[in-house]
Formats: structure tokens, sequence, C-alpha cells
């Protein structure tokens, strides 16, 4: 059943990275993941657990993707941390990781109006915060939680707007870069 879930919920994730929120269906994701229709609905008996499912399989990919940076050396100046962080953007809006970064942004959308998806993104920040603070603080940050959400905050406002504009040169080092400099001055 584990497995079924999981491509259920990977087939959720790019019916709504590649077509949004409004097509995200049982049947849709039936037929994205190449099921038989009610597949999905026998896992995920409403529309809200299914959302609810995808925000928690999203969370998993998200906490493995820092993971996968917390295992690289730690940077040691502020010029390595941009360029680690920036290739990361580059990953998540344009690479590979773009599906996944759409479907995240519309299951944020949906929380704004879900108090259970609400609750379960801010704990899942207090996950970010255990890895990234002593991160920013071995930088030199003197509030290094403050200045993690507002890097954090940078990077999603980054990440919304080349996926809703690309720009096949974009670079964001330097927009990141002035707000790690700024953490650290």
């Amino acid at each position: 059943m584990a497995d079924r879930r999981r491509v259920v919920l990977d087939a959720a994730i790019s019916v709504l990275g590649n077509r949004g929120l409004r097509q995200l269906t049982h049947r849709t994701v039936d037929a994205e993941a190449g099921l038989p229709m009610g597949a999905t609905s026998n896992v995920f008996r409403t529309r809200e657990a299914l959302v609810e499912g995808v925000l928690g399989r999203l969370q998993e990919m998200e906490r493995e993707a820092w993971q996968g940076l917390a295992g690289a050396p730690k940077p040691t100046s502020a010029e390595e941390f941009t360029g680690l962080i920036a290739a990361m953007a580059r990953g998540l809006a344009t690479g590979p990781g773009r599906v996944m970064t759409l479907a995240r942004h519309a299951i944020f959308l949906e929380a704004a109006h879900s108090p259970p998806l609400q609750q379960r993104i801010a704990a899942d920040r207090r996950l970010l915060e255990e890895w990234g603070v002593p991160w920013i603080a071995g930088l030199g940050s003197t509030d290094p939680a403050g200045d993690l959400w507002a890097l954090l905050s940078t990077l999603d406002g980054l990440l919304s707007n080349q996926l809703a504009a690309p720009d096949p040169d974009w670079a964001p080092e330097r927009q990141i870069g002035v707000v790690v400099r700024g953490m650290l001055s």
C-alpha cells in the first residue's frame, strides 16, 4: 500500500506542477499515475485528504533536499553560501525540481484557507530551522533565526518570479548575495 500511496502522491505532484490546482482531481491523478479509475480515491477519500497527502510528500522531498545540503561541507564564507543557495534555487526553478516547486506553491496558496495545512507547514518550518539556524550562525549572523527567514523569504520570492516569468538567463546569485551579506554586516 505504501508504494501505491507514493505513486498516487507523485502523480498528484506532477498534476499540480504541470497543470495547476484546478486540475487536481482523483480522476486526473488516476490517469497521470496510469492507475485504474478510483485508485486515488481508495487511498485518499476526499480532495482535502489528497491535498494533505501531497503536502506531506512535498515536505518529505524538501527535507531530503535540505538534508543533502546539510551533508555537504558547510560553507565557510558568504560567497560559498551564496553559491550553494543559488545553485539550489536554479535546480528548483529551472531544473528537475521545477514541477515540485510549482506544486509546492499551489499547495501553499491552498493553505491560506486551511488551518490544518497551515499547522503542518509551521511544523515543517521548525524542522528547517533546526538545520538552517546553525549554518547561518556559523557564518557569523547575530540573528540566525531571523536571517534564515529573511533568506528563505527572498528565495521564495525569487522562485515565484522565475516560475511566473521564466528568464533563460536567470542568475539569482546577486539577489541572494545581497541578503547573505546583509546578514553578516
